[in-house]
């Protein structure tokens, strides 16, 4: 869970919010919304535990189709996107490490309209470069794999840890960015739920444990319980870390800034010790890049094999014992999305439609409640209805605003749900014709 978002999105929030209180409770409200959602997760990944988290909690609770829809989202926007946006970040952060001398400078954009629709340029080819080398990665072996992804783990949290001590007693900052008092009322206004949008965001990956239901011991207590204890102390380590980010900058140093943990160096420690700092925070940020390759095929496999996809993506290569097929596929999406896509407009894009997905899952943990009463269920959701309903509601907040605010990028975010859909009916036909012949 720890990953891009707590690195890159701060400075988008401040741009929205331009209160240094206001944003930390914007972190904590987001912080309510997802520990809501994991409480409820952990019911589903109690009563269902099997290999594909929402593709087959959705799949229990409204059919096929709406399963179907889950796999899609995760393709696109659950893994695909946020590959693109953390290979982004980690450029940016690799090139801020660097001597500006030793930064080249070209970019070549291809307009549609006065918008540049690709974009080649020094990030977006190390962007690319990242997704290639470790689709490599975990397309040579899950051993490889697994330790690279546990290694990369280690380095990132004793990365946080160590910013977090060093910049709060030896850093230069000063208390009084702290100063400006809280905003409520900005609470109810469309910015805060945009920001919001970027909040889930980093904390997507909060529901991780539910994908992996097959392959935990004990899954009716450990599922529930990862979900809780790991949401939580994320919660409290997101929170430390923005405390950090304003302890070193004034707000409207942070506005708008995306290498947000690079400024906050730069001013706590100085130049030349930030670099070091920054050099640091790209690394970290494969380790989220290595995960999301990982887990992805998984669900894209899962799919094919329940007949729900392409057969070729349901394979496994002979050799190397991996899903080689659902690997490149997700590469080759994710290329295309660092391409041609800007930071700000990924991260409203995968906080709107995964925020979609999330709703319409706790809705149906309701709904199972209702028409299958006799599952058997070894743990309920703490706080039962009003936990779930708590989730349901701040989602449609979050995307009513978002819609009215960002119709744009909303648009982009029902598309992808509609070309779900249009797959879906493909696949159908297809496998009514197989069951004629």
């Amino acid at each position: 869970m720890v990953g891009t978002g707590i690195f890159t999105t701060s400075g988008f929030i401040m741009e929205e919010l331009g209160n240094p209180q206001t944003m930390l409770l914007c972190w904590l409200v987001g912080g309510i919304f997802a520990l809501c959602g994991a409480l409820c997760y952990g019911e589903l990944g109690a009563m269902f535990p099997r290999a594909g988290g929402e593709y087959v909690f959705l799949r229990e609770s409204f059919g096929k189709c709406m399963g179907f829809l889950s796999g899609w989202i995760s393709l696109v926007v659950g893994f695909s996107a946020p590959i693109a946006a953390a290979s982004i970040a980690f450029a940016t952060y690799f090139f801020r490490a660097l001597p500006t001398s030793l930064i080249p400078e070209f970019t070549f954009s291809i307009p549609f309209f006065g918008v540049a629709i690709l974009t080649v340029s020094p990030m977006t080819m190390l962007a690319t470069a990242i997704i290639i080398t470790f689709s490599l990665i975990h397309y040579h072996s899950l051993f490889l794999g697994t330790r690279v992804q546990n290694g990369l783990t280690l380095f990132k949290v004793g990365l946080i840890v160590a910013f977090v001590v060093a910049g709060l007693f030896v850093g230069h900052g000063t208390t009084s960015n702290f100063s400006r008092g809280l905003e409520m009322n900005s609470v109810f206004r469309d910015k805060f739920a945009i920001s919001l949008i970027f909040v889930s965001f980093a904390y997507s990956g909060w529901n991780a444990a539910a994908y992996l239901g097959g392959e935990i011991k004990r899954p009716s207590r450990n599922i529930p319980l990862a979900l809780f204890t790991g949401t939580l102390l994320v919660i409290c380590l997101y929170l430390v870390l923005n405390v950090v980010f304003i302890y070193a900058l004034p707000a409207k140093e942070m506005s708008g800034v995306l290498e947000v943990g690079a400024k906050s160096a730069v001013s706590l420690f100085g130049e030349h010790i930030s670099k070091y700092f920054s050099g640091a925070i790209a690394i970290s940020l494969l380790s989220v890049l290595s995960a999301m390759i990982m887990a992805g095929p998984r669900v894209y496999y899962a799919m094919a094999k329940d007949g729900m996809f392409f057969e070729i993506f349901g394979k496994v290569n002979s050799l190397r014992r991996t899903p080689a097929h659902a690997i490149l596929l997700q590469a080759g999406i994710a290329i295309m999305m660092a391409l041609t896509a800007s930071f700000g407009k990924l991260l409203l894009y995968i906080g709107f439609t995964l925020s979609l997905c999330a709703m319409l899952t706790v809705l149906g943990m309701i709904i199972l409640r209702i028409r299958q009463p006799s599952l058997v269920r070894d743990y309920g959701t703490v706080g039962y209805p009003l936990t779930p309903l708590l989730f349901i509601l701040g989602n449609l907040w979050i995307i009513y605003f978002c819609i009215r605010s960002r119709p744009v990028t909303s648009l982009f975010g029902l598309g992808t749900i509609g070309l779900g859909m249009l797959a879906y009916l493909y696949f159908g036909s297809r496998r009514r014709q197989d069951r004629e012949i």
